[in-house]
């Protein structure tokens, strides 16, 4: 199991550390257009002023335009204490638009946290870029480790312009995510896994996928309910309820530290986390 632990520098990270909650905000610069694998459950319409989950926001940014939004937010709002690329598609599928972004912060903002999500296909190449810029935290949405389900859930993924689809795609995004979180780990690298639920589809499978991603000592793990959004795959399956949630949480907890605060926030979210019942650490 991973250390229950909390590292001193994480305790800045609302979305890693519960506790940092109402004391330290979070800015997420949508910087990432493109994605590289289709989930089931996605819909890709970035310019969207009204709904609140990820993978939407009101307009993508150049890294100089995150660059210049982030000192905006700065001087509006001292508490931010992370700069995260988040969206709206994936950070690594051009990874030169986040690196660069991270490289104009740095440049004026020495000391504030890093965060990058990303479905890990591509982050291998960008680790070396990533430490050198002391990102200090990566989340990599992984969803199955069971080729089989996870060829329900990611219909093809793209590799240096190729598509590949049904379990050769499943096979390369699993093989690729374990690889990419060890490499992430030896990097010493704090490593968040997200994991959508989707019942039918991959909840009886959780644990056992948190007990093999508890022996790459990841440090935290999210599981977040489906959203059924029209216009997907998976829009007639219900999100699983309250009580199955915390079913799976206190499954997986003895093999990874669990997070409970989740918002599940836009691409373009700034400023504290919304309160939450259940937000524990």
């Amino acid at each position: 199991m991973s250390s229950a632990i909390v590292p001193t520098q994480q305790k800045i990270h609302p979305c890693f550390y519960a506790g940092a909650k109402g004391k330290y905000g979070r800015v997420h610069l949508p910087v990432a257009a493109s994605c590289n694998i289709q989930c089931a459950y996605c819909r890709r319409d970035h310019d969207c002023p009204n709904e609140n989950r990820p993978g939407v926001c009101t307009g993508v940014l150049s890294p100089e335009e995150a660059s210049e939004r982030l000192e905006q937010v700065l001087r509006e709002t001292p508490h931010i204490s992370v700069a995260a690329v988040a969206g709206p598609g994936d950070a690594f599928c051009d990874p030169e638009c986040t690196l660069k972004t991270f490289e104009l912060i740095r440049r004026k903002n020495p000391d504030i946290a890093l965060c990058v999500s990303t479905n890990g296909l591509n982050v291998m190449g960008s680790i070396p870029h990533l430490s050198a810029l002391n990102v200090g935290y990566v989340t990599i949405t992984v969803n199955a480790i069971d080729p089989f389900i996870g060829a329900r859930l990611h219909p093809w993924i793209s590799i240096a312009g190729r598509i590949f689809r049904g379990m050769e795609a499943a096979h390369g995004l699993i093989s690729t995510q374990l690889e990419a979180i060890g490499r992430l780990k030896a990097a010493g690298i704090i490593v968040k896994i997200n994991t959508v639920v989707v019942p039918g589809i991959n909840e009886h499978h959780l644990p056992f996928l948190a007990k093999n991603l508890g022996n790459l000592q990841v440090d935290l793990m999210n599981f977040l309910p489906l959203i059924p959004l029209a216009g997907t795959e998976m829009a007639g399956i219900a999100a699983p309820s309250e009580e199955k949630m915390r079913w799976l949480r206190q499954r997986a907890s003895p093999y990874v530290r669990q997070m409970h605060h989740c918002t599940r926030c836009r691409s373009d979210a700034v400023g504290y986390l919304p309160i939450t019942q259940d937000a524990i650490s």
